[in-house]
């Protein structure tokens, strides 16, 4: 015969678990604070003290004026200011050619071949180093008495160097390749990890049917992989957007605005001339254009995901 379960034991029981996962959480949460912590004061802390700062005149040293809206009527009437806007939508173009070669390199190197766990790891050591010191690699190639010049001399190619970085035509072309350089690896591996999720029986079932590889990549692996090349995308946008050390480094906007972005505008104004006020409203803009490149990106995606699935 069996005794009734008492309420005081049912409820002990259940505050167990609960407490346990309390415990969790609170642990959990205990490990998280020190990046939490860095975030706060160097990202969050910084982001909400500059939002003032777009309506004073701000001065390190002099007096601090109320200007209102006046830094955002000074930046549409910039002309630098509107050769930034341009040079960083510009450069969201190599969004999707980053996005097409990184596929073709993951389907490249998604075989069984001999050496291929070398070829990986040397296509993603660019990611895990820094972009200054790529860049200035990246300079000493592209300079007039570099390896560029110096192998297109020899091959008779050209007879004079060329600036590559001094020149208009050619400086923002150069900060895209090595951009896209750069990327190329860490998004290879984010689309090779797409391909080796797909069941393979989906595949082989295909080849059964009388599927080319050509086909079955297009109609059965290229729409899996959407998630993953959303995901990549909106990243990439991102990027694209806040691009910055490689305009440093190289150019400092130059020649001329050639190569001037939103992000290195924002810093000379507030380094550079110490306007500080007026380089907060600049990164303000740079956040609204971020923020709706990655709205219509998620969109599109959603909507891709959607069709697909359907």
């Amino acid at each position: 015969m069996k005794m009734p379960t008492s309420t005081a034991a049912v409820s002990g029981k259940k505050r167990r678990p609960m407490r346990l996962q309390t415990r969790q959480t609170l642990l959990a949460y205990l490990f998280m604070a020190p990046a939490l912590i860095l975030l706060v004061v160097f990202v969050f802390a910084p982001i909400l003290g500059s939002l003032p700062l777009m309506f004073f005149d701000y001065s390190v040293l002099g007096t601090t004026k109320f200007v209102g809206l006046k830094n955002f009527v000074t930046a549409f009437h910039d002309r630098n200011f509107q050769a930034a806007i341009v040079n960083t939508i510009l450069f969201v173009v190599v969004v999707p050619v980053i996005q097409i070669l990184s596929i073709m390199l993951a389907v490249l190197v998604n075989r069984k071949l001999r050496g291929i766990t070398v070829f990986r790891t040397l296509y993603y050591i660019p990611v895990v180093t820094s972009m200054v010191a790529i860049s200035i690699m990246w300079g000493f190639l592209f300079d007039p008495s570099g390896l560029i010049n110096s192998l297109l001399k020899k091959w008779g190619l050209i007879s004079s160097s060329l600036g590559f970085l001094t020149d208009s035509r050619t400086a923002m072309l150069c900060i895209m390749f090595i951009t896209v350089w750069q990327g190329l690896g860490y998004y290879m591996m984010m689309y090779l990890a797409g391909l080796q999720s797909i069941p393979q029986e989906i595949v082989e079932a295909a080849y059964v049917d009388g599927a080319t590889p050509a086909k079955a990549f297009w109609h059965i692996k290229l729409p899996m992989l959407k998630p993953y090349i959303w995901f990549c995308s909106l990243n990439s946008v991102i990027s694209a957007v806040g691009v910055f050390d490689a305009v440093f480094v190289l150019t400092q906007g130059g020649p001329d605005t050639a190569t001037m972005v939103i992000a290195y505008y924002s810093y000379y104004k507030a380094f550079n001339s110490f306007e500080f006020g007026y380089a907060a409203t600049i990164g303000f803009v740079q956040a609204l254009i971020t923020g709706v490149i990655s709205i219509v990106v998620f969109l599109y995606g959603r909507k891709g995901e959607e069709g697909g699935l359907a």
